[in-house]
C-alpha cells in the first residue's frame, strides 16, 4: 500500500507521515494509560491476593492508578517521539548526537526515574497498610499499639531513603555525576554536613530512643514542659499532638526527651483536692456532721477510690477551712469531669442539709492569700 504524496513532504527532516504515526501513538496512549493502569493494579493484586488480606483491591488501585497512568503517559510521549529522526547540523562532530534528542532524552529520564520512584513510594504505602490490617485482624491490643507507633515511623524512613536512592540515580544517569566519587567525598565532608544536621541528627536519634524505651505511644496524653496533648503520630524528626484546643501541634522528637514526660493516660486514677472555708457561724456540730456525711458521700460513688481525706484544717480568723482530696478511678477527662461534678453537688447538699454556710468571697480570697 503506497502512501498518499504529501505524506512524504518533510519538515525538518521528518517525513509527515512521521509525524502523524507519532501523533498517533500520543493519541492512543494518552486514551489508553487509564485502562492499562487499572488493568495493571489489577494483576498486581490477584498475584499478591494471598498475602493481602484486610485490603481491598480499590484500596490498591487507588494508590497506583495515578502513577502508573503518569508512566504510562511517559513511555507513550518516548515512544511517540522515538520514531521521529532528529537532524544534525552541518558543522556537527562525526558520532554526536544531535542536542534535541539528548534534551528529549534527558528529561525522559528524569521524568521516568521520578515517576519509578513514586510507584515505589505507593507500593510502600500499600505494603504497610497490608501489614497495619494484618495486624488489626489478628494482633493483641498491645502489639496493636506497638505497631501505630512503629509503622509510620518505618514508612517515614523507608520514603526517605527510596528519596535518596532516586536523587542518586538521577544524578547518575541524567546529570552524568559519578555516584561513587560523589558517596565517597561525604567521608570528607562528613564532619561538616553531621554539624549543619546536628539538630535534625539529634531528633532522629531521639526518635530511636522513644521507640526502644516508649515512653508514650499513639493515642498517649502526655506533657512534656509546658506541652501537653494526645499523641497522634510519631515520626522520625517530630510528635504530632492534638492539644485541648483541637490545635494540632507539632513537636521535635528532642523536646518529647530531653524534660521530665508526664503520660498521663498511664495514671491508675486522677486526684482532686480543693478547700472549703465556712464561715465562723458554722457550729462544730453541724462541721463534723457535714464532714461525716461528705466522706459517707463520697466513698459511696462508684468511681471514687476509698482514698478519700476530708479534714478539719485549719481555724482562722477568716473562718474554717476543710481539705477535701479524692481519686476518681478513670483516665477518661470527661468521665472525671462528671464525678467532680456530682460530688460537688453532693457536696453542697450536705452543706445545706446541715445548715452550714461557705465564707464570703473576700473573706475567702483574705484566707487564700495569708496562708503561708
Amino acid at each position: 500500500m503506497t502512501l498518499p504524496p504529501f505524506l512524504h513532504y518533510e519538515i525538518l527532516g521528518n517525513a509527515l507521515s512521521q509525524y502523524l504515526l507519532a501523533g498517533l501513538i500520543l493519541l492512543v496512549g494518552a486514551t489508553l494509560r487509564r485502562l492499562l493502569s487499572r488493568l495493571l493494579s489489577k494483576v498486581l493484586f490477584r498475584f499478591t491476593k494471598r498475602y493481602t488480606a484486610g485490603v481491598t483491591e480499590e484500596e490498591m488501585r487507588e494508590l497506583l492508578i495515578q502513577p502508573l497512568s503518569v508512566l504510562f503517559l511517559l513511555l507513550t510521549v518516548y515512544a511517540a517521539f522515538s520514531v521521529l529522526r532528529y537532524p544534525l547540523p552541518p558543522n556537527a562532530v562525526v558520532g554526536q548526537e544531535p542536542w534535541p534528542k539528548v534534551a528529549l532524552l534527558r528529561l525522559f529520564l528524569l521524568g521516568f526515574i521520578a515517576t519509578v520512584t513514586w510507584v515505589v513510594l505507593r507500593l510502600v504505602d500499600f505494603a504497610l497498610l497490608v501489614v497495619q490490617r494484618r495486624n488489626e485482624l489478628r494482633a493483641t491490643p498491645s502489639i496493636q499499639r506497638l505497631d501505630n507507633q512503629f509503622l509510620p515511623f518505618a514508612k517515614d524512613l523507608l520514603k526517605v531513603l527510596i528519596l535518596i536512592i532516586g536523587l542518586l540515580v538521577v544524578l547518575g544517569e541524567v546529570f552524568g555525576v559519578n555516584v561513587t566519587a560523589l558517596i565517597g567525598g561525604l567521608g570528607i565532608g562528613g564532619l561538616a554536613v553531621a554539624f549543619a544536621a546536628k539538630e535534625s541528627l539529634e531528633n532522629l536519634i531521639a526518635s530511636f530512643t522513644i521507640f526502644l524505651d516508649q515512653p508514650f505511644g499513639v493515642g498517649d496524653l502526655v506533657k512534656a514542659g509546658e506541652v501537653n496533648g494526645t499523641v497522634e503520630k510519631i515520626g522520625f524528626r517530630s510528635t504530632r499532638l492534638r492539644t485541648a484546643e483541637k490545635s494540632y501541634l507539632t513537636v521535635p522528637n528532642k523536646s518529647m526527651i530531653d524534660k521530665p514526660l508526664d503520660n498521663l493516660s498511664l495514671r491508675t486514677s486522677r486526684r482532686v483536692g480543693f478547700t472549703l472555708i465556712f464561715d465562723q457561724k458554722t457550729t462544730s456540730a453541724q462541721l463534723h456532721a457535714i464532714i461525716t456525711g461528705a466522706l459517707e458521700a463520697m466513698q459511696a460513688h462508684p468511681l471514687v477510690t476509698q482514698e478519700v481525706q476530708m479534714k478539719f484544717n485549719a481555724l482562722t480568723t477568716v473562718g474554717k477551712e476543710v481539705t477535701v482530696q479524692y481519686f476518681v478511678d478513670t483516665t477518661s477527662y470527661d468521665e472525671y469531669l462528671d464525678v467532680k461534678e456530682d460530688i460537688n453537688y453532693r457536696l453542697v447538699e450536705m452543706v445545706e442539709q446541715h445548715g452550714g454556710a461557705f465564707a464570703t468571697a473576700p473573706d475567702a480570697a483574705a484566707a487564700v492569700a495569708a496562708r503561708p
